[in-house]
């Protein structure tokens, strides 16, 4: 099995393209996915959170748009959410790889916005970057509700330039030309990693 790795920096088409792989049939283990489970659902995250951010927790749900307010304006902070979610989220991501392997599947994606910010490289046999140009970036992520140019700063700044990114990736995908052009890309890569996942097999 191949384990592909899929990161970029916010509003680099990611989810876009982790959709895409869906489409192609490529099993996909979404990080922001299973935080949002984790804070809807496991009472145990969300005691955590209301005793490291008193106020964030309202009626036992979660208030994410005032904890990433907190998180994303502090590192320490940040840190510190980072330290009660991510053993979780990589304990999801381990049972996923199990069933996949089980189930003999050649190709599966991780994808994680934090890939290269928590080492996640490591476990992984090659990273997919998504990349755009910084005015289509700029454009996407303010347009998103409740965005600030203050805030997309703050998110910039604690993660890993894009070109940082896309020097360190193994495999780099265009997501500003067009998602005809992006889907084609993703289905050539999908192609040649299928063929190595089951050669691994062999």
């Amino acid at each position: 099995m191949f384990v592909l790795g899929l990161t970029g920096s916010i509003g680099m088409g990611k989810s876009t393209a982790a959709t895409m792989l869906r489409r192609l049939g490529v099993p996909v283990h979404d990080s922001d996915a299973t935080v949002h489970h984790l804070l809807a659902t496991d009472p145990q995250v969300r005691a955590e959170i209301a005793a490291r951010f008193p106020g964030v927790v309202d009626g036992g749900t979660v208030d994410r748009q005032a904890l990433g307010a907190v998180v994303f304006a502090d590192p320490v902070a940040r840190k510190d959410l980072e330290a009660i979610l991510h053993p979780r989220v990589r304990a999801a991501a381990r049972r996923f790889l199990r069933d996949q392997a089980r189930w003999g599947t050649p190709l599966v994606v991780l994808d994680i916005p934090l890939l290269y910010e928590t080492g996640g490289e490591a476990n992984v046999d090659a990273v997919l970057v998504v990349t755009a140009p910084a005015f289509l970036q700029a454009r996407r992520v303010l347009s998103r509700p409740g965005m600030s140019r203050e805030r997309f700063s703050g998110i910039l700044s604690s993660q890993i330039s894009d070109t940082e990114k896309r020097r360190r990736g193994d495999y780099i995908v265009e997501t500003g030309l067009g998602k005809a052009y992006t889907y084609r890309r993703l289905q050539q890569l999908v192609r040649l990693l299928r063929a190595a996942g089951r050669n691994r097999r062999l």
